[in-house]
């Protein structure tokens, strides 16, 4: 289902009646600024004080969306909102649970001394109606309390299965108008949901929300699932399967639940992934021994060999611009990152710092590479594009597979449990290293692969 944007009423009529809308563009819109501060120092963000209450509705009528009615639908909201913002490790906002619920004539004109007396800086609020064809529309405004001011508004009219699609959106506003940063709750996140002991693990290809809602396996568990990716306009994932020993690169519609098989291979193959503009697709191959990185269409065709050095070239991740590739080698005698061009040109090695460096992938910004780091433990850490300022992010026992969030700010990996248990879990940390979170899913979790905003 589609999300169709809708702007916000202009007037309230009655003060119980919401005005015509007008269509405005699907992204969260912002005005102006947002509070400059750095990805080292967050203290600005976490001192603001955030109301989050109930959204109002003009009548409380039933929906078809599982939360419920349209007044339960505007505490949900909130909900969503409020989690998407705290659990981002940045704010301290307070939920519908402990606030009153404005009514609906204030949606628009707050009671700015009852947000003043409750300590808020800061004010979320909105409303929630029910449409004739079954769709919920969903206002989202943001106030500074102190300053009486509105600093952004946006609305949507959704089926009633992608309302929480219009809550993250609405996170989504807010976050980038007071952070001034791009925004990345309304994604979705690819991932292998694992079951079954150590040495005989289950492995299907599943996806969810970038919160973990709305769950759902898309292989059956029968061939093991590995790696997957989602593809830039969130139609298809590819992954690597493989069955009774038999490797397979697939691409999975997520439009028809049907797969078409893009390689067969005698060897075994590893890691594809995606070109920025989904053309391309990058895996590696290993045959007598050596491996390396190759290039082909992402509709089928001839294969381009991109390295041939001895021992084993793997992984690859593409600059946000398509211009080059940062993979891992062991050319050098351990494992390393090394950065080339994407026509296989100008291959050199960027890890400079002990240890080993292990499955590197590029910053949607561009600016920075999240990698394994190997030096007894296995740490997430981030560096330059040339391999300077290098950061750990994590101090685990076994940390790895770094994706990251559409806006670059915070970095997904697995965790596996020390011992003979083998379970596995999906955390996520952002870039000052000090916000980290065990992100809940029903079963054991690796290899995450973080989308692109949705589109």
């Amino acid at each position: 289902m589609k999300l169709v944007a809708t702007v916000l009423m202009t007037a309230l009529l009655a003060g119980t009646a919401l005005a015509q809308d007008a269509a405005v563009p699907a992204a969260p819109a912002t005005e102006g600024p947002g509070i400059d501060v750095t990805v080292s120092d967050d203290s600005d963000w976490q001192d603001l004080g955030i109301a989050i209450p109930a959204f109002a509705t003009n009548a409380d009528v039933a929906t078809q969306t599982s939360a419920g009615s349209t007044g339960q639908l505007g505490f949900a909201l909130a909900n969503v909102i409020t989690a998407d913002l705290k659990n981002n490790g940045l704010f301290k906002p307070t939920g519908p649970g402990s606030l009153p619920r404005p009514a609906l004539s204030e949606i628009q004109a707050p009671n700015y001394p009852t947000w003043t007396g409750r300590k808020a800086d800061m004010l979320v609020q909105g409303y929630v109606r029910a449409e004739p064809d079954g769709q919920v529309t969903v206002g989202c405004y943001l106030y500074d309390v102190a300053l009486g001011q509105q600093l952004g508004k946006a609305g949507w009219t959704v089926a009633p299965a992608e309302w929480r699609r219009a809550a993250h959106k609405c996170a989504d506003m807010v976050y980038s108008r007071l952070s001034g940063e791009s925004p990345f709750f309304d994604s979705k996140i690819a991932y292998i949901a694992e079951t079954g002991p150590k040495d005989h693990r289950i492995k299907r290809l599943a996806i969810m929300d970038s919160d973990g809602a709305n769950h759902r396996y898309l292989t059956t568990g029968q061939s093991t699932a590995m790696t997957p990716r989602y593809s830039p306009d969130y139609k298809s994932i590819l992954y690597l399967s493989y069955y009774n020993g038999a490797p397979r690169i697939y691409i999975y519609n997520l439009e028809t639940n049907t797969q078409r098989l893009l390689l067969q291979s005698n060897y075994p193959l590893f890691a594809p992934r995606w070109s920025p503009d989904g053309k391309w697709i990058l895996y590696s191959m290993a045959i007598g021994g050596n491996t390396d990185i190759y290039k082909m269409p992402a509709a089928g065709g001839t294969a381009v060999k991109l390295t041939d050095s001895p021992g084993i070239d793997i992984g690859g991740s593409f600059s946000p611009d398509g211009s080059r590739i940062v993979f891992e080698s062991d050319r050098s005698g351990s494992q390393q990152v090394y950065v080339m061009n994407a026509d296989g040109s100008d291959q050199h090695r960027i890890s400079f710092f002990g240890g080993r460096a292990a499955t590197p992938e590029w910053s949607p910004r561009g600016d920075q590479i999240a990698f394994t780091h190997i030096a007894g433990n296995f740490r997430i850490a981030v560096m330059n594009p040339s391999g300077g300022e290098m950061r750990y992010l994590t101090d685990s026992w076994q940390d790895e597979a770094p994706t990251w969030a559409p806006n670059g700010r915070v970095i997904q990996f697995f965790r596996t449990t020390r011992g003979t248990s083998g379970k596995t879990a999906i955390w996520q940390v952002d870039l000052t290293g000090r916000n980290e979170r065990k992100l809940d899913t029903p079963v054991d979790g690796s290899d995450p692969a973080w989308g692109p905003l949705r589109p």
